[in-house]
């Protein structure tokens, strides 16, 4: 079968197992570039099963080559091994070439985190109402800035004080607890500042558009850190990793966290975990 017909197959098989839209989009761009790199290399349309493990040690130079990052290369990593995984169960190939490449080194970086202080100052500083009340949502729930946009009024339950987000990233559902202080936000804002022109089932809403953009949002967020002075990289994923870090500094339990962050494993829950130098210390000096 030729390469790009195999894309294809697996692009059905991942749409048909509900893999998100963007998700789709990701997978088949990279094996797009793929295929073409390797109808480039070999002059013509290539062959699922005439592919040598050198053809793909040779795309992950070239990717290297042409300044992709250590992130991006392991996430294209890890989508050539998920195609070559379906195209062996459907005997489309003999060998899963991917899981002999070499897997690629990525630094983690220590993220920015805001302390409770510093997230007041924030929300002070953010001057459209609406983003001010997203971004409060987002820094006590965990919610990640898509699910918060998205959020349909339905969704949001202040009498048993719950917020459904509905096809999170993976395409799953989970409920969040809504706090006594964020329960006061969301009835205000109810109250006080959704005005939509027209009528629109989006929880957030500003009054020309009927919506909110993820842009928007991190755009007003800029802002208020510009007009703070802070010399910092603050965005809407900021708020998430506050949130996990907050709530593990004042006691909850990692497991907790994970299920409120809608993660899968604790590996990546830890990525969100920050402590400062004083709780470090605290620690070593327990022994």
């Amino acid at each position: 079968m030729l390469l790009n017909q195999a894309i294809k197959s697996f692009r059905d098989y991942i749409t048909m197992i509900d893999r998100s839209k963007s998700t789709i989009a990701c997978y088949i761009q990279e094996l797009g570039k793929f295929d073409e790199y390797l109808q480039t290399k070999h002059n013509g349309l290539v062959y699922l099963e005439d592919i040598v493990l050198q053809d793909l040690e040779d795309f992950m130079i070239y990717e290297k080559e042409r300044g992709r990052s250590s992130a991006s290369r392991s996430s294209t990593l890890y989508i050539l091994r998920s195609f070559y995984n379906y195209a062996c169960k459907k005997d489309l190939c003999k060998k899963n070439l991917a899981v002999l490449l070499e897997p690629v080194k990525v630094q983690q970086k220590e993220r920015d985190y805001l302390t409770e202080e510093e997230f007041e100052e924030l929300v002070r500083a953010i001057r459209q109402p609406v983003v001010r009340t997203v971004v409060q949502a987002m820094f006590y729930t965990g919610g990640r800035i898509t699910e918060m946009v998205r959020l349909k009024l339905a969704d949001v339950d202040l009498e048993n004080n719950v917020l459904h987000i509905i096809k999170g990233k993976g395409n799953k559902d989970r409920d969040i607890p809504i706090s006594l202080k964020l329960h006061q936000i969301l009835v205000h804002y109810l109250k006080h500042i959704r005005q939509p022109e027209k009528p629109t089932d989006r929880f957030f809403t500003t009054v020309t558009t009927g919506q909110v953009s993820n842009n928007y949002v991190n755009e007003c967020i800029r802002n208020a850190v510009s007009d703070l002075g802070w010399d910092r990289d603050i965005s809407a994923h900021v708020l998430r990793h506050s949130f996990s870090s907050n709530l593990l500094a004042k006691g909850a339990s990692v497991v907790s966290i994970q299920k409120l962050l809608g993660h899968s494993s604790l590996a990546v829950t830890t990525r969100y975990l920050h402590q400062d130098k004083d709780t470090l210390l605290e620690a070593v000096n327990l022994l």
